[in-house]
């Protein structure tokens, strides 16, 4: 009776064990990643003074031989520069985009791309899945920019900077598209 105790016990706390288990999900198919400016804002070492001005957090989609403007993103409607939850920019300094004066804080960044030119939106509302629940009157930023082709294609969604004095160009590309976005830094 009581190795029959004993192995009930067994029993029940190996089930108790494997029902804890945790299900990791799979490897997303647009990973995220973070870009800075400046590009070495972060800490390498322990004698390195990072001073990040502002953070770009989104998620990387490629190409996979699909047509991407104008089909996958369609022209004319608020997307969420990347996939998955939106894409969030974080401002570490006030900063002036196109004139208007941008709080330090964290933000949504969309894009209602053209075959021609981007309207970059800079909004209120984070954390978001998407652009299902845009809300354009949390918009605190609207700027078109020109769309540039590039000769060699993008085959995962970027983000990265270049700089010319106080102005961070926020450059987004994929597929045969870039945009710049010119933040002045105050």
């Amino acid at each position: 009776m009581k190795n029959f105790n004993l192995l009930i016990i067994i029993l029940l706390t190996t089930l108790g064990v494997n029902a804890q288990e945790v299900k990791f999900a799979p490897l997303d198919a647009s990973p995220a990643d973070i870009s800075y400016f400046p590009n070495k804002a972060v800490k390498f070492k322990k004698t390195d003074n990072p001073s990040a001005v502002i953070k770009v957090i989104y998620s990387r989609p490629s190409v996979k031989g699909r047509a991407i403007f104008g089909d996958l993103i369609p022209f004319g409607e608020v997307w969420r520069v990347g996939a998955n939850e939106n894409t969030e920019i974080k401002f570490y300094k006030a900063v002036t985009i196109d004139g208007k004066n941008i709080p330090a804080g964290s933000y949504s960044l969309f894009a209602i791309p053209e075959k021609d030119k981007w309207t970059i939106i800079i909004n209120k509302e984070v954390d978001m899945w998407g652009a299902y629940a845009y809300d354009e009157s949390k918009n605190i930023a609207k700027v078109s920019v020109p769309v540039k082709t590039v000769s060699t294609p993008i085959e995962a969604l970027s983000i990265a900077f270049t700089t010319g004095g106080s102005v961070a160009n926020l450059v987004i590309g994929w597929d045969k598209t870039t945009v710049e976005l010119p933040i002045t830094i105050k």
